[in-house]
């Protein structure tokens, strides 16, 4: 591998961008592992937490290397893109699907149930950070990857409460966030092998278009479900 990509300012940008979207990402895992784990004695909170989130991080890094694969076959970056824009609304929107899990008061149930629960909520992770390798340079997404990743973990486990803080006090904080993600999604699908060639042809700055209208898109939409679900809320 030539050593001159890790000159290269785009993977650091990509590097940057997976670590930011993991970690925006993960402040409702950090809830899931904190909800199955409060039943348990302090003793075993500990254990718990460390050993499902170990177990769901591996799952979450083959799942990335898979889908990261995928997205070089046609029409898969368009799915992806349109997955990342749903995504993005949904942070901004605010919605909360893990409020009513059930605490467990045995270790082994605790496990299962960060797992399974982090399993399924890690699909906008995989698709974030696999959207954001992809701005990499090609020969080291890998890499990026597992940097990325690497990087992301300590952060998540150690400081999800503290960044779901800084969250609620800093709400521009999830906006910028979803604007990310909505710039993954434009940036994504303007590199569908079954578009690329027509689109960036009819387009000079098709790249810096389409990421704009992502942002834009996101923005509005996480914006309007926001009110919409407050103005919900009023009435009951």
């Amino acid at each position: 591998m030539d050593l001159a990509a890790f000159t290269d300012a785009t993977f650091w940008a990509a590097l940057l961008s997976i670590i930011v979207a993991n970690i925006l990402l993960s402040g409702d895992n950090a809830v899931v592992i904190a909800l199955a784990s409060r039943n348990l004695p302090s003793s075993q909170q500990k254990k718990a937490i460390f050993w499902g989130s170990a177990a769901a991080i591996i799952l979450r890094v083959i799942l990335t290397v898979t889908a990261v694969q995928l997205l070089t076959l046609p029409y898969l970056k368009i799915i992806g893109a349109i997955l990342l824009v749903y995504i993005g609304v949904q942070l901004l929107a605010d919605s909360d699907d893990e409020a009513e899990m059930q605490g467990h008061s045995n270790i082994w149930g605790a496990i299962r149930t960060i797992l399974v629960a982090d399993l399924v909520m890690s699909l906008d992770n995989v698709i974030a950070v696999a959207a954001a390798a992809q701005k990499g340079p090609e020969e080291t997404r890998l890499i990026l990857l597992i940097i990325g990743l690497g990087l992301s973990i300590p952060l998540i486990i150690f400081g999800s409460t503290m960044l779901l803080k800084v969250m609620d006090r800093f709400p521009v904080i999830i906006t910028l966030g979803a604007g990310l993600l909505g710039l993954l999604a434009g940036g994504m699908l303007v590199e569908d092998p079954a578009i690329k060639d027509s689109i960036q042809g009819a387009m000079e700055d098709a790249h810096m278009i389409f990421e704009g209208v992502g942002v834009a898109i996101v923005i509005l939409l996480g914006n309007y479900f926001k009110r919409k679900n407050a103005s919900k809320q009023g009435l009951n």
